[in-house]
C-alpha cells in the first residue's frame, strides 16, 4: 500500500461519509493511479438503495473514480491545495453490480492536462471483471 486513508485526507478535502477511496496501491502523480474502495455493509446509502437488495449507486462508483483521479492530480506540487471538481462525465457504462463486501479497484489514467482542467479514463474493477468505465473531465476551482 502506497497511501492509507489518513494520507489520502492530506491530499483531497473529502471526508466521511463521502470519502470513497480507502487506500492507494500505485500512483504516478499527474499521470495515473490504482486505488481501492472497500464496499462495507454499513455504508449509509445501502439503507435506501435498495432495501433487501443493496447495490452501490453508479454515481458513487463514478465519484470513487473521480476521487482517485483527484488524488493523482492534487498530489502534484503545483496543484497542492487546489480543488478538483467535475466538468463532465462521458460514456459511463456499468457492467456489473457492486454490493456490500465487494472490493473495487479504481484505475484512472489522466490525459490532456491543462492549467485549469483536464480529462481522464476511469475504470472500476471487481477482481478482473470490469464494473464501470467512463471518461471524466475536471476543472480546478
Amino acid at each position: 500500500m502506497l497511501l492509507n486513508k489518513d494520507q489520502i485526507k492530506e491530499i483531497i478535502p473529502h471526508r466521511e461519509p463521502f470519502l470513497l477511496v480507502d487506500q492507494v496501491e500505485e500512483m504516478e502523480s499527474g499521470k495515473s493511479i490504482v486505488a481501492t474502495k472497500f464496499v462495507r455493509e454499513d455504508e449509509y446509502y445501502f439503507q435506501g438503495h435498495f432495501p433487501g437488495q443493496p447495490i452501490m449507486p453508479g454515481v458513487l462508483i463514478v465519484e470513487s473514480l473521480a476521487q482517485a483521479g483527484a488524488i493523482a492530480l492534487l498530489s502534484m506540487p503545483e496543484n497542492k491545495g487546489k480543488l478538483a471538481v467535475f466538468g463532465a462525465i462521458k460514456n459511463a457504462r456499468f457492467k456489473k453490480q457492486v454490493v456490500p463486501g465487494d472490493t473495487l479497484t479504481l484505475r484512472v489514467t489522466l490525459d490532456r492536462l491543462r492549467k485549469s482542467s483536464g480529462t481522464g479514463m476511469a475504470e472500476a474493477y471487481l477482481g478482473d471483471t470490469l464494473a464501470c468505465k467512463c471518461e471524466i473531465m475536471f476543472a480546478f476551482s
